[in-house]
């Protein structure tokens, strides 16, 4: 019997209505499948039953990677390897269909490399995707709420992203702790380019790393007080943070980019 490791995140999704769920997000069918922490198979399983047109599996855990093999055989490629040690953009030729049961550790660490590794030409087609909760409650979360910060900022900047549901505790084997949430990620048409991303996470991180203060001494901080980009993104430095809008974040970040050229 093949125990889970704590040391790696793992909680193996064994609630059958769940992963049915989870396939039937959208239409699989004569796919390229990418499948990201397979575990023990239970998902890998119902993905096959829908016919991909290839499918491909990434497993860190030696042993499990050996298990898979042995299981699906033929009807799959299994990567033995880190999620974060590959280049998606070079692996696969044409867009392909992320699943993932990501490790709760690492699941943000994750999901920033694959939007921020995009640039224009996005890799997938659709990320299906489940995290704790508390997570995908703060990248789904509006401004002028709580749970908005630079997860919401980063997540939705070149991707729309819709809840399908949660997921209880009793679902998975052994019983996490928390609940988790099953989210979808549809590559935007049309978004704001940031020729260097990282400056957008330059920006929400100086800007949230005091939420609960206003706005003046972050914003002074990146753009030594220049009254041409308060008026022009009509910035009000008495607000907070979480008061500024996807939007202003992502003009801001292009102002940046110009400030320090």
């Amino acid at each position: 019997m093949i125990k889970a490791k704590k040391s790696l995140g793992q909680n193996f999704l064994v609630d059958k209505n769940i992963l049915e769920k989870i396939t039937n997000c959208v239409n699989i069918e004569n796919k390229v499948i990418f499948e990201v922490g397979p575990g023990t198979g239970n998902l890998t399983s119902q993905i096959i039953k829908k016919k991909p047109k290839k499918f491909v599996v990434i497993e860190k855990d030696n042993v499990l990677a050996k298990n898979l093999e042995n299981t699906f055989k033929e009807k799959l490629t299994v990567i033995n390897d880190d999620i974060l040690n590959i280049d998606e953009i070079s692996l696969f030729k044409e867009k392909v269909i992320v699943f993932g049961n990501l490790p709760y550790n690492i699941s943000t660490e994750i999901l920033s490399k694959w939007i921020l590794n995009s640039n224009n030409n996005f890799w997938f087609e659709c990320l299906i995707l489940m995290f704790q909760k508390e997570v995908a409650d703060r990248i789904i979360a509006k401004f002028n709420t709580s749970n908005y910060g630079r997860l919401s900022i980063m997540c939705n900047w070149k991707l729309d992203i819709k809840k399908i549901c949660d997921i209880k505790p009793e679902s998975f084997s052994p019983k996490p702790k928390i609940d988790s949430s099953l989210l979808v990620f549809y590559p935007k048409k049309n978004y704001i380019k940031i020729k260097h991303p990282n400056n957008l996470e330059i920006i929400t991180r100086i800007f949230f790393n005091q939420r609960r203060k206003m706005l003046k001494k972050p914003f002074n901080q990146l753009f030594n007080g220049d009254q041409r980009i308060i008026n022009k993104l009509e910035i009000n430095l008495n607000l907070r943070p979480q008061n500024l809008t996807l939007e202003t974040y992502y003009k801001l970040a292009c102002e940046y980019e110009k400030f320090n050229c």
